[in-house]
């Protein structure tokens, strides 16, 4: 069958490109769900228009027939459904209600109805802000307050100011501009002083408060232990402000480039709830994150499945998430063998290299989850920004940082509507990892 083909033909059209090998429908439905999370899918007159992931150029899709049809090469080439028919057709489910949170995607092409009622999604859209300060000052109130040195004025209390730093950025607005709604918290009793400006600042630019962070990252994403196992991991970067210079020996003349934040993050594949994260102000070598981050997620949930691209592949990384009773899908590189003459021999390693080697296509099927990742960070950029306003490099690490806890309050809050778990909303102490 052309779908189980492991060699590479230079004239063979699939669903990844000219000559590469076919992953089958599993991949597809993956690719789908990828291109209709980060993709802009509109409707025209000829039919739903699909940007090609591939180069330049728009594919057609029609779906409102009894037999689907795109115009992209891979459909004309075999039988069934390509990436782009599976990613409108969710699109049109999403449309219609009948995508939600934690949805089975694999079933998508099915023509199965999902059980989540439209009602419960307004109902989280609606009431998200409310019930956000209240999740907020609960968290935040686990934090530890550091104690003085020395004499003079008595410090803010660093719940206050994480609580603060947090609703400037879900609001998106500048940190003079979020004084009001930080007054206004102070007045409500969530918060017992409003910070300053000059002190909101000061506190974005301390180191110190980076670990508190990614405490809480952590802790805010304990309450959904239940429902998460499969786990995917990937990097992006945000935008800054700010301009760095070098100087090109080529051309001989000045080159101005932009600066950017690195942000590691694993999460779980239903929710996108991030467990673990970092971020960076230059940019750092993806492969250190994978053990670290799933030894961590593994202190609180039972990880069955970690999905990441070939970028974390090493025999490390594979025996780190071995250690914790999972599974590791992560596709090999091109030199991977199974035993190196300069390495002694790994029988641990031989069996996952073979396993991937041989069994592609449930790989594939396993593999793909890893595109969920990529739809969290479409989802904290969309509502929170692909950028920092912060000008210094550790205050930009620690708004990219409360990018991702202001995320993960915010899928805890849907949760609570879309998979019946409304405990998580009521007002209580949260426990300290």
């Amino acid at each position: 069958m052309k779908n189980q083909r492991l060699d590479f033909d230079p004239n063979l059209i699939t669903a990844l490109g000219p000559g590469a090998p076919d992953d089958g429908d599993a991949g597809r439905k993956q690719r789908g769900m990828a291109i209709a999370a980060l993709a802009p899918i509109r409707e025209s007159g000829r039919g739903y228009k699909v940007p090609s992931q591939s180069g330049k150029g728009t594919y057609y899709v029609l779906v409102d027939r009894a037999e689907p049809y795109c115009s992209c090469p891979d459909f004309e080439e075999r039988p069934g459904l390509c990436k782009h028919i599976y990613a409108v057709q969710m699109v049109v489910k999403r449309r219609d209600g009948q995508l939600g949170l934690g949805a089975d995607l694999e079933t998508l092409p099915t023509g199965t109805t999902y059980g989540q009622p439209w009602a419960l999604y307004n109902a989280a859209q609606e009431h998200e802000q409310e019930h956000f300060a209240t999740l907020l000052r609960d968290l935040c109130s686990t934090i530890e307050q550091p104690p003085a040195s020395g004499t003079g004025r008595p410090r803010l209390p660093l719940s206050d100011v994480v609580f603060a730093a947090s609703l400037k950025v879900y609001g998106g607005f500048s940190t003079r501009r979020a004084m009001t709604g930080i007054r206004s918290a102070n007045t409500d009793g969530l918060i017992a002083k409003a910070p300053s400006v000059a002190s909101l600042w000061k506190y974005m630019e301390d180191p110190a408060l980076t670990p508190v962070l990614k405490q809480l990252i952590e802790q805010s994403a304990i309450p959904l232990a239940a429902v998460e196992h499969d786990f995917a991991i990937d990097s992006t970067g945000f935008g800054t402000s700010v301009y760095g210079r070098y100087f090109d020996h080529k051309w001989g003349r000045p080159i101005r480039n932009i600066l950017w934040v690195k942000a590691h993050a694993i999460c779980g594949v239903k929710t996108n709830i991030i467990t673990q994260a970092e971020a960076t102000a230059t940019p750092t070598n993806d492969t250190r994150y994978l053990a670290p981050f799933v030894e961590a997620t593994a202190r609180h949930f039972n990880i069955e499945e970690v999905s990441a691209d070939k970028a974390y592949l090493s025999r490390a990384n594979v025996r780190a998430v071995e250690a914790v009773g999972a599974r590791a899908y992560i596709p090999l590189k091109a030199k991977s063998r199974p035993v190196s003459p300069d390495l002694p021999r790994d029988s641990q390693w031989e069996r996952y290299y073979h396993y991937v080697k041989f069994n592609s296509e449930e790989f594939s099927a396993h593999y793909h989850k890893r595109s969920n990742v990529e739809s969290t960070f479409s989802m904290v950029k969309n509502k929170y920004g692909a950028s920092v306003r912060s000008r210094t490099p550790v205050a930009q690490v620690n708004e990219v940082l409360l990018k991702f806890l202001c995320h993960n309050i915010s899928v805890l809050i849907h949760a609570s509507y879309e998979l019946g778990m409304m405990d998580l909303l009521i007002p209580r102490q949260t426990a300290s990892a």
